[in-house]
């Protein structure tokens, strides 16, 4: 395993990750997760993600079972939380000081642990002014309760003006973002946090790297039963799939194959491996339902030593070309 420093502070994380959105619960109970996050640990992942929405708290129920199950030592592990969606009632959402602190009392009964290593603002909180917001990070980790904080799905200017308004105040600014980023999915990361990473040593902890599933092919030819997009849960996802964008993504994807086949990987170890070739990307946390699907992602690690220049240039001609699709083509 690689471990990364997470932007410029002095935390190590595994370059890979392993998260629990998606699967816990609603694929996974605490055997199978188990069975994951020990696949991952013995590949030398240390960092666990979560969130306090995922399966409305019962991811981090199964996976505080995981930890105490394995008996891992505490300080051996990096985990987080998300916090924004605690609940239906009126203070259970956003990121108020109420629901910052409730929050996060909240998700650590649930993971059984006294802190988290990272706590993110899930989304950003137009409701809530982000003074407001910076004060309730920082008065969490001054309790103890987190020791980084970030944000997830925030602008470039939002990101700018929690930092300041912290280095103003004398408080502790934002260290980390959680952004989606895949092969499909670029312009945030590669451009609007491009000054962020030098000026205030911004770090990423990217998701999403196989696009939800699109990358690792098992679109091409429809929607198969069991996969992500077959969940009842999950059907949002669908008309990005069935739209003309999604029909030339998948014709992408199977060009994309090729590349893969002269590697001798799979398509998802190319993608994972593509996003890890990226210097800005702290880790990429990856997902799986079983044991087997999280050791074979293990293996983009050594796709990215034969990532070379030439490689890499392939891979941007494949995802700039406009490819032509069956009109008749259904996912």
């Amino acid at each position: 395993m690689e471990y990364r420093f997470l932007g410029k502070s002095g935390l190590r994380v595994s370059a890979l990750s392993y998260g629990a959105w998606v699967t816990f619960k609603d694929q996974l109970d605490v055997d199978e997760a188990s069975s994951c996050m020990v696949a991952a640990y013995d590949a030398g992942v240390n960092f666990f993600d979560n969130a306090e929405v995922y399966a409305a708290g019962q991811a981090e129920i199964i996976m505080g079972k995981v930890l105490k199950k394995t008996g891992w030592i505490r300080s051996d592990l990096v985990l987080s939380t998300k916090i924004f969606w605690g609940g239906e009632g009126p203070n259970d959402k956003g990121l108020s000081r109420k629901h910052i602190v409730e929050g996060t009392d909240a998700a650590l009964a649930r993971l059984d642990t006294d802190y988290v290593d990272l706590i993110y603002c899930h989304r950003p909180d137009l409701d809530t002014p982000i003074e407001e917001t910076v004060r309730a990070m920082n008065h969490v980790i001054n309790q103890g309760k987190a020791l980084y904080w970030g944000t997830s799905e925030w602008s470039a200017l939002q990101i700018r003006r929690a930092y300041d308004f912290a280095r103003r105040e004398h408080l502790i600014p934002p260290t980390m973002e959680q952004p989606q980023y895949n092969m499909f999915h670029r312009d945030r990361v590669e451009a609007e946090y491009a000054d962020l990473y030098d000026e205030i040593g911004l770090g990423t902890t990217i998701w999403s790297p196989l696009a939800s599933g699109i990358l690792t092919g098992k679109y091409n030819d429809g929607i198969p039963e069991g996969s992500r997009l077959s969940l009842e849960n999950y059907q949002w996802l669908r008309p990005e799939l069935e739209s003309e964008a999604g029909r030339q993504k998948v014709e992408k994807v199977k060009l994309l194959a090729s590349i893969a086949l002269q590697l001798n990987c799979t398509l998802a170890q190319l993608a994972i491996a593509w996003c890890l070739a990226n210097e800005n990307v702290s880790t990429v946390i990856t997902g799986a339902s079983k044991a087997s699907q999280v050791s074979e992602n293990m293996k983009a690690l050594d796709v990215l030593q034969n990532l070379t220049p030439e490689i890499l240039t392939n891979i941007e001609e494949v995802l700039k070309n406009q490819p032509r699709v069956d009109k008749n083509w259904r996912a």
